[in-house]
């Protein structure tokens, strides 16, 4: 699945827990406990894949579950085999039938949210370094 180049991989077996960041379109088939960092890029999460965090990409197609806010400069699209609790601000929003939705969309909430996260992302970096 991961013949392309740009494109990263947290593999259905993969557990991660604490900040994911990528330069690259990321896939994700397994469990992340944590925030996902895909500014400018499309993040799937796949059926078998669960995330309990904030997504702050520009497309985000969920397949699989979200517990956490997704952020959004284009679509967030949920299909019908997902299951997701929480907050959506983006650009384009789709929920197809089948779904499980518990949460709200706030469309006119993005630019400020995208300013608070970008500001949340580069204050964490530093403490990190420092």
């Amino acid at each position: 699945m991961c013949d392309n180049v740009g494109v990263g991989l947290v593999g259905d077996s993969i557990v991660v827990r604490g900040e994911v960041q990528s330069a690259d379109d990321l896939v994700i088939e397994g469990r992340v406990d944590g925030p996902v960092w895909g500014d400018g890029q499309s993040v799937p999460v796949a059926v078998s894949a669960t995330v309990t965090g904030d997504i702050l990409a520009r497309h985000i197609t969920v397949l699989g579950r979200v517990a956490g806010t997704m952020v959004a400069t284009g679509l967030v699209d949920i299909r019908s085999s997902a299951r997701v609790a929480g907050r959506v601000l983006a650009g384009g929003f789709a929920l197809r039938d089948g779904a499980t939705f518990d949460g709200r969309v706030e469309p006119q909430h993005l630019e400020a949210a995208l300013s608070v996260a970008r500001h949340r992302r580069t204050d964490h970096g530093r403490q990190r370094r420092d």
